[in-house]
C-alpha cells in the first residue's frame, strides 16, 4: 500500500529506505542547500555550536509529518465509513424489494399450481377443433398470462439473489480491505511516532548537556519540546503552565520551547565571543508579574495580557546588552536575527528600552 503522506514509506518499506532517507535529510539539511534561506541565517547555522537548530527542525518536521500521516488515516476511515454505509443502504433497500416480490410470488405461484390441479373444462378435441366456447378461450389465456408473469417474478427473483450476493462479496472485500489498510497506516504511525520521540529525546539530551534543568533524569519535558510550541499557544497571555516553558541557562528564567531553544544557541554564540554567558533579567511574566511590573515602572512596561513576555517570545538583557550602542548591544543587534531574535522598531525610541529583545516564530522557522 502506497504511503499517505508524501516522502514517507510505508512501514514495510520504511526498514529499505531508513538509510537512504536519512542521507536525503541530511544533504538537505546542509546550510549551502537551503535555496531563499538568508546568507546570515545559513551562516548561523553553520556556526550553531551544538547544532540546536537543525535537532529542532528535523523534530518539528517529524512531528508534521506524524500529524499528516494521523489525518490522513482519519480521513481514509471517514471515507471507508462512507462506503459502508452506502453498501448497507443498498442491501436495505434491497431487502425491502425482496419482501415485496415475495408478496406477489407466492399467490401467483399457489393460483398457476392450482389452475394446473384443475384444468378449464372442455375436451381436448373441441379445443383442437376450434369449436371450445369464448369462456374456455378466455380462461387458457388468462393461465398463459399468469404462467408468464410467475416466470418474471422468478427470473426478477433471481436477479435480486445474484445482486445480494455481490453486495455480501463487496462487503466482504470492503471488510478485508479495511483491516488491512488499518493495519498498514498503523504501523506507520507507529514509525513515525518512533521518530519524532527519538528526535525530540537526543535535543533534550542535547539541551541537558548545555546545562538545561529539564528535570531530574533528562528525559524528555513538555516544555523543551519543539512540537508542542501549539499546546503553549493555546493559553492565555500571562498564564502558560509552568509545565508548557522550557527553562533557560540563566537560572529562575523560562520561554516557550521555539524561542528557548534558539535563545540558547545564540547564549552560546555570545559565550564564545565574549567569554561568558548572556545576562537576562527578564523571560517569561505570568500575568500577576506582568501587572506589578506595570504598576511600578509606567509607560515602561506593556498592559497586562498584551506583553511578549505573557507569551513566552521576549527577554530583558543585561550584562551589558542594556547600553545602547555597547559592544554587547552591538553584537545582539547584529546576529540575534540568526537566531530568530530581533530588537523591535518601537524599542529604539517609543519607549526607549535596549534590553528588550522579542522571538519571531516565523523569523526562526528560516532557520
Amino acid at each position: 500500500m502506497t504511503s499517505l503522506v508524501p516522502g514517507v514509506a510505508t512501514a514495510q518499506q520504511a526498514p529499505l529506505k531508513a538509510g537512504a532517507a536519512v542521507r536525503q535529510e541530511h544533504a538537505k539539511s546542509q546550510p549551502g542547500a537551503r535555496q531563499g534561506m538568508p546568507a546570515e541565517v545559513r551562516a548561523a547555522a553553520r556556526r550553531d555550536p551544538v547544532n540546536l537548530t537543525e535537532l529542532r527542525r528535523d523534530a518539528e518536521k517529524a512531528a508534521k509529518d506524524l500529524e499528516a500521516a494521523t489525518k490522513a488515516l482519519e480521513q481514509r476511515r471517514a471515507k471507508i465509513r462512507e462506503a459502508q454505509k452506502a453498501l448497507t443502504a443498498k442491501l436495505r433497500e434491497l431487502q425491502t424489494a425482496e419482501r415485496a416480490f415475495a408478496q406477489v410470488r407466492q399467490p401467483l405461484s399457489d393460483l398457476v399450481g392450482l389452475l394446473y390441479q384443475q384444468p378449464v373444462g372442455g375436451d381436448v378435441a373441441g379445443l383442437l377443433s376450434g369449436d371450445s366456447s369464448g369462456d374456455t378461450l378466455r380462461a387458457m389465456t388468462g393461465v398463459t398470462q399468469l404462467v408468464a408473469e410467475r416466470n418474471q417474478v422468478l427470473e426478477e427473483s433471481s436477479r435480486l439473489q445474484a445482486e445480494r450476493e455481490r453486495l455480501a462479496a463487496e462487503a466482504q472485500e470492503l471488510r478485508a480491505g479495511t483491516l488491512l489498510a488499518e493495519a498498514q497506516m498503523g504501523a506507520e504511525i507507529k514509525t513515525l511516532q518512533a521518530r519524532s520521540d527519538k528526535l525530540v529525546k537526543t535535543l533534550t539530551k542535547a539541551l541537558v548537556k548545555l546545562g538545561i534543568k529539564i528535570d531530574k533524569v533528562g528525559r524528555a519535558a513538555l516544555g523543551c519540546d519543539p512540537t508542542k510550541v501549539n499546546s503553549a499557544g493555546e493559553f492565555p497571555n500571562g498564564l502558560i503552565p509552568k509545565a508548557y516553558l522550557c527553562p533557560l541557562q540563566q537560572p529562575g528564567h523560562q520561554l516557550r520551547a521555539d524561542a528557548a531553544i534558539a535563545f540558547i544557541s545564540m547564549n552560546e554564540a555570545y559565550r564564545k565571543r565574549f567569554g561568558k554567558p548572556m545576562c537576562v533579567t527578564d523571560a517569561y511574566r505570568s500575568l500577576a508579574e506582568q501587572q506589578s511590573v506595570y504598576y511600578r515602572r509606567p509607560g515602561l512596561a506593556a498592559v497586562p495580557g498584551r506583553s511578549n513576555h505573557g507569551l513566552g517570545l521576549a527577554v530583558d538583557l543585561c550584562g551589558g546588552v542594556q547600553n545602547f550602542r555597547s559592544a554587547e548591544f552591538n553584537w545582539v543587534e547584529a546576529n540575534g536575527k540568526k537566531f530568530g531574535w530581533f530588537h523591535p522598531q518601537w524599542a529604539y525610541s517609543s519607549p526607549f528600552e535596549p534590553w528588550h529583545w522579542e522571538y519571531d516564530p516565523k523569523l526562526g522557522s528560516l532557520l
